[in-house]
């Protein structure tokens, strides 16, 4: 299998670096910095770097089709989600991504009602992918996509019936030398915090809340322990309910007051905006500004320390007709990341699941044909090849509430 990468940031570098130690694939590793991309493709000899703005759906086309791809793997920001998903479908390739297309808030209610949701644009081509008979994977990161895999292995072998799906993220990361330093793309971690979160219910559909909101505190495994967790808005709300039956989805973000406190000042300047705004003869994005004062999060493993922890959190009836309540999780030890990948373990947590599904993929164990999420493919394969990749999830059984 031959992909061209896009993005060789963090995410994108950890991916190649996982990819050149399996058979499967060859990479084009493609960027719009070319020497960011030359780094990226140092990970194996027989990777070929070139540079791609990935705006211009033509250059990609052309790129998959010289270079014979059969995949596109997006690894860039949100904000080039749809050129790379409309260039992949033009050159007849799969495309994998792990965030969907930007949502925009309800313009009269944002805090109520959806306006249009993470992934609304992919889903509208979905019959397009269909009749070419091409798989566009959406979401297929970490948070969104183990996640996801996680509810629909829930639902398929633990629960008759569930109640709640909760995506919960926490961790105990530290960053030396540093009063704020996100390990994950401030951008991306902007957009997701200050937009409208979204909640799922079986009997309203989607709907919106406001930012931060229903603080609750999840004890995370591994010694990470109690994290206070808030709604954010994230793709598994939008995509779980289409594939997993489930009463209620909802994603809390384990971020901390002084995180919180950041984002919103940030908000309150008018530093998140992405609209140019003039200082003196340039346009800038404020946004892109914050994001340019910000240490790269690639280059921060070597100062972190901690754990990451990634997981679903599951309530309901169990096969056996009692109350169950589950947290799936997968928890990344930031030491073992750098001493076998170089990669921080945010950033390689993200990029391990898309080089499995990939896999999966090339050997035929996942098919199909559309605009899918991870949670309409089958769960065990994954899950066995992840643990393959010596990367194991493990399933915490707690106890019900009011049992």
């Amino acid at each position: 299998m031959r992909v061209l990468l896009v993005g060789a940031g963090g995410v994108g570098t950890a991916f190649a670096r996982i990819a050149a130690r399996r058979p499967f694939a060859d990479l084009v590793v493609a960027d719009y910095d070319l020497a960011r991309a030359q780094r990226a493709a140092a990970a194996k000899d027989s990777y070929t770097a070139v540079q791609l703005d990935a705006r211009d759906e033509a250059a990609t086309a052309a790129l998959l089709a010289e270079y014979r791809c059969d995949a596109l793997m997006n690894a860039t920001d949100p904000r080039f989600v749809m050129p790379l998903f409309r260039a992949a479908l033009n050159a007849q390739v799969n495309y994998l991504d792990m965030a969907m297309s930007l949502s925009h808030p309800h313009p009269t209610e944002p805090y109520a009602r959806t306006g249009v949701k993470l992934g609304d644009e992919q889903f509208a081509m979905a019959d397009r992918w269909e009749q070419a008979g091409k798989l566009a994977l959406a979401g297929i990161g970490v948070e969104p996509g183990l996640s996801d895999i996680f509810a629909r292995y829930a639902a398929d072998e633990l629960f008759s019936e569930i109640d709640e799906l909760g995506v919960r993220d926490g961790a105990n990361l530290a960053v030396a030398g540093y009063e704020f330093a996100p390990t994950f793309s401030i951008w991306t971690t902007i957009e997701e915090c200050l937009n409208p979160p979204v909640i799922w219910e079986k009997d309203r559909g989607w709907f919106t809340t406001a930012p931060f909101s229903e603080p609750e505190t999840f004890n995370f495994p591994a010694g990470i322990g109690p994290v206070e967790c808030v709604n954010v808005e994230h793709e598994e709300v939008l995509l779980m309910p289409r594939w997993v039956d489930a009463k209620r989805v909802t994603f809390k973000y384990g971020l901390g007051a002084e995180f919180i406190g950041v984002l919103h000042t940030l908000h309150k300047l008018g530093l998140d905006r992405t609209d140019p705004v003039s200082v003196g003869s340039a346009k800038v994005s404020p946004r892109d500004v914050v994001a340019a004062c910000l240490p790269d999060p690639a280059t921060l493993g070597t100062k972190m320390t901690g754990l990451t922890c990634a997981g679903t959190w599951v309530t309901g009836t169990g096969k056996d007709g009692r109350p169950r309540e589950v947290y799936l999780s997968h928890v990344v030890d930031n030491a073992q990341t750098m001493a076998d990948y170089d990669s921080q373990a945010v950033v390689w947590q993200t990029a391990v699941n898309p080089v499995v599904a990939l896999e999966l993929i090339d050997s035929g164990a996942w098919s199909g044909a559309g605009v899918l999420g991870p949670e309409a493919l089958p769960p065990r394969p994954f899950l066995d090849l992840l643990t393959e990749y010596g990367s194991p999830w493990a399933c915490d059984e707690r106890t019900p509430s009011g049992a």
